[in-house]
């Protein structure tokens, strides 16, 4: 056996689809929590020099431990070579210190990951003032895969000429890419921020009227700025209004948030596990990672 891929709980489904796709065996890392938190990681007993960890890093501070326990442990047992394929990366967003004191995570977890792995691919990492993924994280191999061709092909056999609109201006290259792959028209709003939970959105001079809008962005947490998008289209005369994400983190509420607000359907990929999923990214990363093994 050359090569395997493993995951912890959670990502179990996701990881033995990658597993098949590569044609390579899965077998699963085990977690065993305890009354007190902490955590009892078993890895594969006897695992080969290469081993491709498979796991999206959605609510990262348990799974970060974990990760640190898994990989130091298949180190012990021989492990050569460990490739972390994490569609979703953590703790991107706060690259840059805005007040004294404040740690730059992006900086810290990211130099951690290096630490522990060989090899990294994630899928559209939430990135502001960088935009090499190397400079985020210190590895040779950091790859920054787009998952918007395959959004774009799903769209393209789901729904008949919908208009897409990107949130705000940081969803500009989402939606842009999402379009260009099914050939859709497409429009970006601007968004003015209050709070965590308190936004305006302001559309562009596009017409609405008896449109299927289609909302996409990389990431939804809280909601609020899809929701509040989704009530300005149909305001402005949207016929329906769906919405498209790579990520779907979904804070407590966020769903019903949008349901609230008229969103009619919400799609999402498998970089985190959701029951919107409906873009499994399996055959995408697949491709990427068959020539480094």
């Amino acid at each position: 056996m050359s090569a395997l891929v493993t995951s912890l709980p959670g990502y179990r489904e996701p990881a033995a689809r990658l597993a098949k796709a590569l044609d390579l065996p899965f077998t699963a890392t085990d977690v065993h929590r305890f009354p007190d938190g902490e955590s009892k990681v078993t890895v594969p007993a006897t695992p080969p020099a290469t081993v491709v960890f498979c796991q999206s890093l959605d609510r990262p501070n348990d799974k970060l431990i974990e990760l640190q326990l898994a990989c130091a442990t298949l180190r012990d047992l021989g492990t050569e070579r460990i490739l972390l394929v994490a569609p979703y990366l953590c703790y991107m967003r706060q690259d840059k210190a805005f007040h004294p004191g404040e740690a730059v995570s992006q900086r810290i977890i990211g130099r951690h990951l290096a630490s522990l792995v060989d090899g990294l691919i994630t899928v559209d990492a939430h990135l502001h003032r960088i935009h090499d993924l190397h400079a985020a994280v210190p590895l040779e191999t950091a790859i920054n895969l787009s998952a918007a061709p395959r959004l774009g092909e799903f769209l393209a056999g789901r729904v008949e000429n919908p208009l897409l609109l990107g949130p705000d201006a940081e969803s500009e290259q989402w939606v842009a890419q999402v379009a260009a792959a099914g050939g859709f028209d497409h429009a970006v709003a601007t968004k003015e921020r209050f709070g965590d939970r308190q936004v305006r959105i302001h559309l562009p001079d596009t017409d609405f009227r008896a449109r299927t809008v289609v909302l996409v962005d990389d990431v939804i947490s809280s909601g609020y700025t899809i929701a509040e998008a989704a009530r300005a289209v149909r305001a402005a005369g949207a016929a329906t209004v769906h919405c498209l994400v790579t990520h779907p983190l979904f804070a407590p509420g966020a769903e019903a948030l949008l349901r609230e607000a008229g969103v009619a359907e919400v799609w999402s990929s498998d970089a985190i596990v959701h029951a919107s999923n409906a873009i499994h990214l399996a055959d995408m990363l697949a491709a990427t990672l068959q020539p480094l093994l």
